[in-house]
């Protein structure tokens, strides 16, 4: 349901949540542990069973997607989502025994101090009603969710608490980011930008790949839920969420689009083959749709399956018509451009792995990056690297990783869609000074403390590990696999 609680995922206290680290229970190797038995349990931490209908239930909350659902049996998703209630549950265990509890003014004062609730520029308990309306939730469930939250960040701080960082840690922090870097370095773009696939490859990759170079176009229709249409007033009020719930549960119940619409006299938009860069089959772009309405209702995955959706603050029901697949040529622009793309990726991975190989080798050294620039007529350019924020040539995450490099050595240094590629040699390297009474240090002590309690989070989490017998029903986890 778009009003659901999977609604709540853009709401102050997921992002919390995401804030937190979460300590994730990973059982590498554990394939002894997998065993037959109760098919009612499929798990158990210690003598803590965690029955089957349990975790079932959080699986449903989850709203895994239908592609996510059919493939359920020849993936591990399971066992990965299994893997991390299994860590939530170790955590509980552990915030129970630590004596951690959240108290009810607690948990009032963190409800009260969220401005999502505010108007007025204080706590409003009508905004606090509204949201819960509109998300689905009842209090005691919400504020359930919210305790527990907040015993996990109470939690991870006592583990944390009490850390004092040296001054060591504090200093290479400060200089894995702050340098006068000299180097010298070969910009391998140049000698990719030169790379021309014959025709008889491009060939060859249309004829493997001609079966899923298809091209989609969806006929859509829609049309927005106004509280005027809905329930007769104006304000998005108790009375059109009402409303709104229960036209979205017949949707759910197999009510189609035309019969919502002609129940509700709603005025329906439609627009035929369509791909998804919004263009018609003339490649014409449909300009009276706008890219969010359009990016949302393109997303739906099936025909004939209407769905409420929430676009910028407003309410929709939308469905594709229709879904028509189209063989693409070989003489399409697009799908040549698109194999010579592949093809250089393709040519890039290998002369970079070549290379690669060479320096795990030491095959590279100040000499023999001349030689290699002049045999593929490549410039070798000096340059001196000053702060991270120097990006007339290289991005910050670049120049970060050509400070790790040392001096005299050859490193190739990529981003992660290989667009960007060179060959470092580093020739000197200066560390800037670092003022203990300066905000820099401030700055460097906390980052070198994250470092520190993360550190401290990875050893808390193996000893977690060998602190808990974990045991998995095999046939039970399979029996669950194959029952969505």
């Amino acid at each position: 349901m778009a009003t659901s609680i999977g609604k709540l995922s853009k709401s102050f206290f997921v992002k919390l949540l995401v804030g937190i680290i979460i300590l994730p229970f990973v059982f590498w190797g554990m394939g002894d542990v997998f065993r037959g038995g109760n098919q009612n349990v499929i798990a158990t931490i210690d003598s803590k069973k965690i029955s089957t209908q349990e975790f079932i239930d959080h699986l449903r909350r989850l709203n895994l997607n239908e592609k996510q659902i059919k493939n359920l049996p020849q993936t591990d998703l399971i066992e990965q989502i299994l893997s991390e209630y299994i860590g939530r549950k170790v955590m509980a265990l552990e915030i129970e025994k630590s004596g951690i509890s959240i108290n009810d003014n607690s948990l009032r004062n963190i409800i009260k101090s969220d401005k999502l609730f505010f108007k007025d520029n204080k706590f409003s308990r009508t905004e606090y009603e509204k949201f819960l309306l509109k998300s689905s939730l009842t209090a005691p469930n919400f504020e359930k969710n919210i305790a527990e939250q907040e015993s996990r960040r109470q939690f991870l701080d006592f583990i944390s608490s009490g850390i004092v960082v040296p001054d060591i840690l504090i200093t290479e922090a400060f200089n894995k980011e702050n340098q006068i870097k000299t180097i010298r370095f070969i910009d391998l773009e140049k000698h990719y930008a030169n790379f021309k696939p014959a025709k008889k490859k491009i060939d060859e990759m249309y004829n493997k790949n001609k079966d899923s170079l298809t091209e989609e176009f969806k006929s859509i229709q829609y049309t927005e839920i106004t509280p005027q249409s809905l329930s007769g007033n104006s304000d998005y009020d108790e009375s059109f969420f009402k409303q709104l719930d229960i036209l979205e549960n017949k949707v759910l119940d197999g009510q189609s689009f035309e019969e919502t619409s002609k129940e509700n006299n709603f005025e329906v938009t439609v627009f035929k083959d369509i791909n998804r860069n919004k263009k018609d089959r003339n490649k014409k772009e449909i300009k009276n749709l706008s890219d969010n309405i359009f990016k949302k209702i393109y997303s739906i995955k099936n025909e004939k399956t209407p769905q409420v959706l929430k676009i910028d603050g407003k309410y929709y029901l939308a469905e594709i018509i229709s879904i028509l697949k189209e063989k693409k040529s070989i003489n399409d622009p697009d799908v040549v451009e698109l194999i010579k793309a592949q093809l250089k990726f393709r040519y890039k991975i290998e002369f970079n792995s070549s290379i690669a190989k060479d320096l795990s080798l030491g095959g590279f050294d100040g000499v023999k990056i001349k030689s290699f620039a002049k045999k593929n007529n490549l410039d070798l350019r000096n340059y001196e690297i000053t702060n991270l924020k120097q990006n007339e040539i290289f991005s910050e995450g670049i120049i970060k990783r050509i400070f790790a490099t040392k001096d005299g050595s050859v490193d190739l240094i990529t981003d992660s869609n290989l667009t960007k590629n060179f060959l470092v040699l580093g020739v000197k390297t200066q560390y800037k000074t670092l003022d203990k009474k300066s905000k820099q240090f401030e700055q460097y002590e906390a980052k070198a403390r994250l470092n520190l309690i993360n550190n401290i989070f990875k050893t808390y989490d193996e000893d977690l590990n060998n602190k808990y017998k974990v045991e998995l029903n095999k046939k039970t986890i399979d029996r669950v696999k194959n029952s969505f």
